[in-house]
């Protein structure tokens, strides 16, 4: 008995491994010491995501999509939020940023 969605997950990490590994993106040392700045505001980012996941009862994109094929609001105000969330993530962008 196999979970086709954990099955699927798998899969997707290990395309992902060989897309890279094609692309010769393991040419290179890994890099694991990241700035500071860039750490937390990783953390940071996930715990949005995280917290946006949970207001949405599941998928922020699939309240979106949802919400937009049902005719309700509430797809349209996460688009809008959204939009605006997006437009203070790029803005904050460049303080996170690894600079060499």
């Amino acid at each position: 008995y196999y979970d086709t969605t954990t099955v699927m997950d798998i899969s997707l990490m290990f395309g992902a491994l060989l897309a890279a590994a094609l692309a010769g993106r393991y040419a290179k040392p890994v890099q694991w010491k990241r700035p500071t700045r860039m750490t937390i505001g990783a953390f940071i980012g996930g715990l949005m995501m995280g917290y946006g996941a949970r207001l949405a009862f599941g998928c922020n994109i699939g309240a979106y999509f949802s919400g937009i094929a049902s005719f309700s609001v509430h797809g349209w105000i996460w688009f809008v939020f959204a939009f605006l969330g997006s437009l203070i993530g790029v803005k904050l962008r460049p303080y996170c940023a690894y600079k060499n």
